[in-house]
């Protein structure tokens, strides 16, 4: 006999799990990822830490998990975002890069775990953590190749010198991602992804200093029109 759905019994592991996490997050927030603690967690989830360690095997696994749900999370409000735009690529890019930002400030502690600074003893798991780490970089790879093959792209005055070992890359990126874009392309994407992270970084990290810019918002959407060119757009988007 069969039945629909999960069991009474793997629905309150999920529930424990799904609990452990939101406290990890919490804790996460409130003391960083460095001093995370699965007896921490198990005080506040109201357990013996025994119980704990029969969900979660170690504080790096709790780590690993956050840092899964946490580029999901930023690849998920990555696609809903786009989900209600045009095909136009320099929209989608402006979109995205929005997006990024909105979520990195909203979320300033997840973000950090997954772009700021390594938590000390901790190394994450490119067999868990590559597929959900690449999600917006594949995205925004994917709006510039649109671009590309829509020939919307102005290529340089003098194309960039790329190294052999950098050229080998590069092909590699292109066999991965499906691209059509040369080299070239896929080296100006190379400096918007890192332009990118780094301006959000400092903005969610306050590395501008307090008094600046008044208007932070304003100067990353003048960074993403600095982007936008970069990458070769003739015309700049309509915001």
């Amino acid at each position: 006999m069969s039945t629909d759905g999960p069991g009474p019994r793997a629905l309150a592991r999920a529930k424990t799990i799904a609990d452990i996490k939101r406290i990890g997050r919490e804790h996460l927030a409130s003391q960083g990822a460095a001093a995370l603690s699965l007896r921490a967690v198990a005080r506040d989830l109201g357990v013996v830490s025994s119980a704990v360690y029969r969900y979660v095997r170690s504080r790096d696994e709790l780590l690993t998990l956050l840092v899964v749900d946490g580029y999901n999370a930023l690849g998920d409000a990555v696609d809903a975002a786009l989900a209600a735009v045009a095909s136009d690529p320099a929209t989608r890019f402006r979109v995205t890069a929005r997006t990024v930002r909105s979520w990195a400030l909203a979320e300033p502690a997840w973000y950090g775990l997954l772009f700021g600074t390594p938590v000390p003893g901790y190394a994450a798991p490119a067999q868990d953590t590559e597929a959900p780490g690449i999600r917006v970089i594949a995205t925004l790879l994917g709006i510039i190749d649109d671009a590309y093959r829509a020939e919307y792209l102005t290529p340089p005055s003098a194309e960039p010198i790329v190294s052999a070992p950098t050229a080998a890359d590069f092909s590699a990126i292109r066999a991965q991602f499906g691209l059509a874009a040369p080299d070239w392309v896929i080296a100006a994407g190379l400096t918007v992804w890192t332009t990118l992270f780094g301006a959000v970084s400092f903005d969610v990290f306050d590395m501008y200093g307090r008094d600046t810019f008044a208007d932070r918002a304003a100067v990353f959407e003048l960074q993403i029109d600095q982007m936008l060119s970069m990458l070769g757009f003739a015309r700049i988007a309509e915001k």
